[in-house]
């Protein structure tokens, strides 16, 4: 059983830096994780995937101000977010699915019914 922890979010000015960081527990170092982004109204939108070798994909709306990284001793991911834009509100989930590796990620409508989410925390960037 996995069970993932995100916090760090926050209010921010637009211009700001945030980490976002992801505690797993149970069986996650061998497994891909992955941060998510949901909007009300909207579908929840990949961000960056991480393997457990440290191998990254980066959506391409994110990937000159979004960082994502793991410590596998610590059994945590990171999101760093950079340059943050009021349109980058939203709740930050994590997430591990049981078959996508990481290069998987983003090619396929995020289900959050599949695979194991977290509660999520919320960003918030004013202008």
């Amino acid at each position: 059983q996995v069970q993932l922890q995100e916090s760090g979010g926050g209010l921010v000015q637009a211009g700001g830096s945030l980490r976002l960081s992801c505690v797993a527990s149970g069986s996650t170092s061998a497994k891909a994780i992955a941060w998510y982004r949901q909007t009300p109204g909207k579908e929840r939108e990949f961000l960056a995937a991480i393997s457990s070798g440290g191998s990254t994909n980066h959506a391409p709306s994110v990937e000159d101000r979004f960082t994502i990284s793991r410590d596998n001793r610590k059994n945590t991911a990171y999101l760093q977010m950079d340059n943050l834009k009021p349109e980058d509100t939203g709740v930050y989930y994590c997430n591990v699915h049981p078959r996508l590796r990481y290069s998987d990620h983003g090619l396929v409508k995020a289900d959050p019914t599949i695979g194991y989410w977290g509660q999520g925390t919320q960003v918030t960037v004013s202008s």
